[in-house]
């Protein structure tokens, strides 16, 4: 099921042929350090749910059809929703603001959200600034709420008004 698609890519929901893909994108040293990875049978049970609470989502290139990121939306539920594991695996191709841009808009204009919200481990300075760029604003500060290898780590959370957005 295609979600929403752009000039060079589109977002598609995942189905379990990408589980091998999501797992490799996650635990790929690159982003390893950015996340805290979930489980394959964790993302199993989202792929083969209704999709109305969660959903994985595949970010591939309209020309090729070939996989480039990956994303996971929860809260779908309510009026809020949350974007984690924003992983892009073809990186410096500018695929990463072109995708957020993309389901910001589904967000947004096709599903009528009020509220969006990601949060980031403070070192990752490269994905804060692109939030940032895009409209996000800095809501707070979990104090040492992931604990990785043995450090206690922060998360900058994040946030986007459905007024912000059509107002950017």
């Amino acid at each position: 099921m295609i979600l929403i698609e752009g000039k060079r890519l589109r977002l598609r929901r995942a189905n379990v042929t990408d589980l091998g893909y999501i797992m490799a994108l996650q635990y790929a040293p690159e982003n390893l350090k950015f996340i805290v990875p979930f489980s394959e049978e964790y993302h199993r049970e989202i792929i083969d749910s209704d999709g109305l609470e969660k959903l994985d989502v595949i970010v591939e290139e309209i020309d090729t059809g070939q996989a480039v990121g990956y994303f996971m939306l929860r809260e779908m539920d309510s009026p809020f929703i949350e974007f984690t594991h924003v992983i892009i695996g073809r990186k410096g191709l500018g695929y990463g603001r072109e995708a957020l841009n993309l389901l910001l808009e589904w967000t947004f204009k096709v599903r009528n959200y009020h509220r969006v919200w990601i949060d980031c481990k403070e070192y990752n300075s490269i994905a804060l600034h692109l939030y940032e760029s895009l409209g996000f604003v800095r809501e707070g500060v979990l104090r040492e709420i992931i604990l990785t290898d043995g450090v206690w780590e922060n998360l900058i959370v994040l946030g986007m008004l459905d007024r912000e957005y059509f107002s950017h």
